[in-house]
């Protein structure tokens, strides 16, 4: 059996146990199917970096995590909705998010965020 192979099974196994028996999909996660998102448009004044987690590090898992936001007008983020991504690093990419800070304006602003992740060894 390839390591590949073993890894996919290993993180299977993990999901299931966390998840208290039920068995999520390994592929990546598909949540919220849109019209074409748009990137987010205002400006970025906080970014907060995901933390890495530990099982996809020592799994190699890599790849990026897409999360249409809602942010208020003040500037923080009111609300978040996975787009795509591996299962293993979203919770880790909408944590994240939920403490990035955009400028202030008028309205509301909607729109899609990527968050990517590689070990950085």
């Amino acid at each position: 059996m390839s390591l590949a192979k073993i890894q996919q099974v290993l993180a299977g196994a993990l999901l299931i146990w966390t998840c208290g028996g039920a068995a999520p999909s390994l592929t990546p996660v598909a949540l919220a199917q849109e019209a074409a998102p748009e990137e987010l448009s205002r400006k970025l004044k906080v970014r907060v970096p995901p933390v890495y987690p530990e099982i996809a590090r020592r799994m190699n898992i890599t790849g990026a995590v897409k999360v249409s936001v809602v942010v208020s007008p003040a500037g923080t983020v009111k609300s978040t909705k996975v787009i795509g991504g591996h299962p293993i690093l979203v919770s880790a990419a909408v944590d994240a998010v939920k403490k990035w800070r955009f400028e202030t304006a008028s309205s509301e602003s909607t729109g899609v965020v990527e968050i990517k992740f590689a070990p950085q060894d």
